[in-house]
């Protein structure tokens, strides 16, 4: 069942979600949590399509934020949807002054004693924990390589670090580090350094050689590819390299030294499928925390200006000390 609503308040919404819900014969809410995505109209539909095929596994109240131009009287348009799986979508379109004080729409949209999930499915904030909207919410979800600036948008993700952030970018290492550690355990000699193969920018390749160089203290190099994302995971050990190769995105080889090679399912997965991952723990992930803090640390050590060196000034050589002359004891002779 979908109704529109124009020109509206928080207060008619929320009105209109329980005539939909009596309508359609579910008065009871069944719903674990509200999941808040602020996106914009040219990304509302993958978005919000995304987090409703999350719903039989987290039955969710789904709000969809958009930000319209600020110019203009405050205004609310908003679509209520419920009937298409186990939760409910409300699409709130915020144009005028209203665009800066989202909160106060979402606020009493919010489902009572559920926990509250912030996602960005495109360019995030800075610092997620101090938006009004993350600042409501227990878990932030952003997306690195949604971002216009990769590289750019994982280090201020990494900067701002707050207990409760998550980048997609670290859920789509989940298979890769489950298989690392697993070869790790079945080999016995120490690790002395690795690289990383992936596309240029791609941001869980940084967190991939973030990860390891915090766990093992070794060095990784980070080489480019072309592709699909990271497609090679190299570790080199006193008996042989350990490594994981996907070169076309969905299948790759496990190595391990003085075994047969061995193929592996390891396809790119979906947004969904990274979404319901993320929803099944709510709280912090400590790894993840370690992970952006040494990358933090490490680019703040790169930019450091090294102290500058002085230049030691060549002494000057010191004139030899001439020898005095002895007193001639030969008498002179005359012409």
């Amino acid at each position: 069942m979908k109704t529109d609503l124009t020109d509206t308040n928080a207060s008619e919404v929320a009105a209109a979600l329980v005539r939909a819900r009596r309508a359609v014969g579910s008065p009871a809410m069944g719903m674990v949590l509200t999941l808040v995505v602020v996106t914009d109209d040219a990304h509302s539909y993958d978005a919000m399509r995304a987090a409703a095929a999350i719903s039989s596994e987290h039955p969710a109240r789904v709000l969809g934020v958009i930000r319209r131009s600020g110019r203009g009287s405050a205004g609310l348009d908003a679509q209520v949807r419920i009937g298409n799986g186990s939760g409910e979508a409300v699409l709130l379109r915020l144009r005028g002054e209203l665009t800066h004080h989202a909160e106060s729409v979402v606020l009493p949209l919010l489902l009572p004693d559920s926990p509250v999930v912030v996602w960005w499915p495109g360019q995030a904030p800075d610092d997620p924990a101090a938006d009004p909207l993350g600042a409501i919410a227990q878990r932030r979800l952003t997306d690195a390589a949604a971002g216009r600036s990769k590289s750019r948008a994982l280090l201020a993700a990494a900067r701002s670090y707050t207990a409760g952030d998550t980048d997609l970018a670290w859920t789509r290492l989940t298979p890769w580090r489950a298989l690392l550690a697993a070869a790790l355990d079945q080999t016995d000699a120490p690790v002395t350094g690795g690289s990383i193969s992936a596309e240029r920018g791609n941001p869980s390749a940084t967190l991939m050689r973030a990860w390891l160089e915090d766990r093992l203290g070794v060095d990784i190099a980070l080489k480019t590819s072309t592709g699909p994302g990271l497609t090679d995971v190299r570790l080199t050990t006193p008996r042989g390299d350990v490594a994981l190769v996907r070169p076309d995105g969905t299948s790759a080889t496990f190595i391990l030294p003085g075994e047969a090679d061995r193929p592996v399912a390891l396809h790119r997965r979906s947004l969904p499928e990274l979404l319901a991952e993320d929803l099944r723990r709510l709280d912090e992930d400590d790894i993840y925390a370690a992970t952006v803090r040494h990358l933090a640390a490490a680019e703040s050590a790169k930019a450091r200006p090294r102290p500058a060196t002085k230049k030691a000034t060549p002494k000057a050589a010191s004139p030899k000390p001439q020898a005095a002359k002895e007193p001639s004891t030969s008498k002179e002779t005359s012409a």
